[in-house]
């Protein structure tokens, strides 16, 4: 017995479907996704998605990297071969700037490439919205919402006809 993953429905149009969006996400809606085969300027707005989390990584990195930098530095210089050259200090942020500056960099990037990762749970090798046959024409010239059965608001008789009522075309169960 197969478990129902949730419903999809079509739209014929960006209009259409940033509309419908905005019922869907007025209904309550947390557990869903719109399915676009180009980016829509203001979809996420009205899907209601927040800020993206993954400038919180970088950060996160840049500060790591920026601090294990000076650190290292200041380890090599003052405290395992302290060494007095021309009356020059054993530590100073100025000769160490330029190995922090690569770390923070370095760090940055990994942080945010492993942040996004985290937050996208990729890789994902599976997802049933891509054994829909309708999947195909999202690719190509029709837009899509896919609304799942976790969600603490999904009920497949009054789901399905908030996707009608929002103009929504071939309601389908998708099975996972």
């Amino acid at each position: 017995m197969t478990k129902q993953y949730g419903l999809i429905a079509a739209f014929d149009t960006v209009p259409d479907l940033f509309h419908a969006c905005e019922k869907v996400r007025d209904a309550g809606f947390s557990q869903w996704d719109a399915l676009t085969s180009f980016p829509v300027h203001g979809l996420d707005a009205a899907m209601g998605m927040r800020r993206s989390k993954v400038p919180r990584f970088s950060l996160c990195g840049g500060l790591l990297g920026f601090t294990t930098g000076m650190s290292m530095i200041f380890w090599a210089g003052a405290i395992e071969y302290p060494l007095v050259v021309g009356g020059k200090p054993y530590f100073s942020p100025m000769f160490a700037f330029p190995i922090s500056y690569e770390l923070t960099i370095l760090f940055t990037a990994f942080a945010t490439i492993f942040g996004m990762f985290f937050l996208n749970k990729l890789p994902m090798h599976y997802h049933p919205v891509l054994k829909a046959p309708q999947f195909v024409r999202a690719l190509d010239d029709r837009f899509y919402i896919v609304i799942e059965a976790n969600d603490p608001k999904f009920n497949a008789t009054a789901t399905r006809e908030l996707l009608a009522n929002a103009g929504g075309k071939d309601i389908a169960e998708l099975e996972q």
